[in-house]
């Protein structure tokens, strides 16, 4: 492979010391770019985009041709796995994803099997090696997955929830047989993540949007031990280099230091909780990603960049810190915006690194 240029990102994230503080986003080729609207226009179906690794490469570098980030993100979505389940995954216009076949009973998940990734999930590993290819040793490549709780929420549910009236409903009446589906997601999780390595992916991320939503007693068995088995299991060197390894709980709050014990690099956290709050949850254990509310790049150029001056002063000095938003960018977003933040830190985040 190409000898990588910049790994900015790659030494934040052990918390070696860095010139800087290195920056990706969240959703960063996504919707509020207007090549990109043009790309998935071309694909047809927002799945016919992810399904074509040049179209995929093609969307994942846009936004690195606009702004100077220290990472890609692999264009994909944390749905890969419960569709690769053969749940059929489908997306209607204005309500999101769904599930032809949601998983709703302990019957139901006794028919779940563990899938062949290199078969079901083959157009994820080729759109890795085209962006790896493609970036040319530029920045990092991040792979992701969800983490297993969230997709589960869609499994059981049949579609995005915000209640998740059903799964609760069998956390309480058949913990066993949830847990035994979110087994299944962790074994085709593990070996969807350890594939995108192989395939080139330089950083994992593991999102969990709705695990704040349970109970602590309940995230830890059901959201954060299912992550735990995940990263247990996870190839963490590669290319002579570790692949470090991020986890994120939207919400997390002070579960964070439940999480510094999984043995991941490093966190991400939400705009809810300060990233100095944060540092003294995790003990400076990890790295930390984030955390600007992604609101604030509705605002002037002059908001966003004090947005930014205040986030870095949050993390204060150290190495250890990767700048990002506290979730991703909504389409509403002016491009323009994000240049503004991009060039506020890379102006701003050096007085905070020796």
């Amino acid at each position: 492979m190409t000898e990588l240029k910049n790994d900015l990102l790659l030494r934040a994230l052990l918390r070696e010391p860095t010139e800087r503080t290195p920056l990706w986003i969240m959703r960063q080729a996504g919707r509020y770019l207007p090549e990109y609207r043009e790309t998935r226009a071309q694909a047809g179906d927002f799945m016919s985009l992810c399904r074509n690794a040049e179209l995929a490469c093609e969307v994942t570098m846009q936004p690195l041709r606009r702004y100077k980030l220290d990472a890609a993100i692999l264009f994909s979505d944390i749905l890969t796995v419960p569709d690769a389940l053969g749940l059929g995954l489908y997306f209607v216009t204005g309500e999101g994803p769904k599930f032809e076949r949601p998983v709703q009973s302990a019957a139901a998940i006794r028919k779940l099997a563990v899938p062949d990734v290199a078969d079901s999930l083959g157009y994820v590993f080729e759109a890795v090696s085209t962006i790896r290819r493609e970036l040319d040793g530029q920045v990092p490549l991040i792979g992701f997955a969800g983490s297993p709780w969230t997709v589960g929420t869609y499994m059981v549910e049949g579609g995005s929830s915000r209640e998740f009236p059903t799964i609760k409903g069998l956390a309480r009446e058949e913990p066993q047989a949830l847990d035994a589906m979110l087994d299944i997601v962790v074994q085709t999780t593990t070996e969807y993540l350890n594939a995108q390595v192989e395939a080139g992916a330089q950083a994992l991320m593991i999102f969990d949007t709705w695990g704040a939503a349970l109970e602590r007693d309940d995230y830890l068995r059901f959201s954060l031990g299912p992550m735990q088995r995940i990263v247990d299991n996870l190839t963490r060197e590669s290319e002579g280099r570790r692949v470090p390894v991020i986890l994120f709980t939207k919400g997390a709050g002070p579960l964070l230091a439940d999480m510094v014990g999984t043995g991941c690099d490093a966190l991400g956290v939400d705009w809810t909780t300060s990233l100095a709050d944060a540092r003294r949850y995790t003990n400076d254990e990890v790295a930390l990603q984030g955390n600007l509310d992604p609101a604030t790049l509705r605002e002037s150029p002059e908001a966003i960049r004090q947005g930014v001056a205040d986030t870095l002063a949050s993390y204060g000095k150290g190495p250890g810190h990767v700048f990002n938003l506290g979730h991703g960018v909504t389409p509403d977003i002016d491009p323009d915006h994000v240049a503004a933040l991009v060039d506020a830190v890379h102006e701003l985040s050096p007085q905070y690194h020796d």
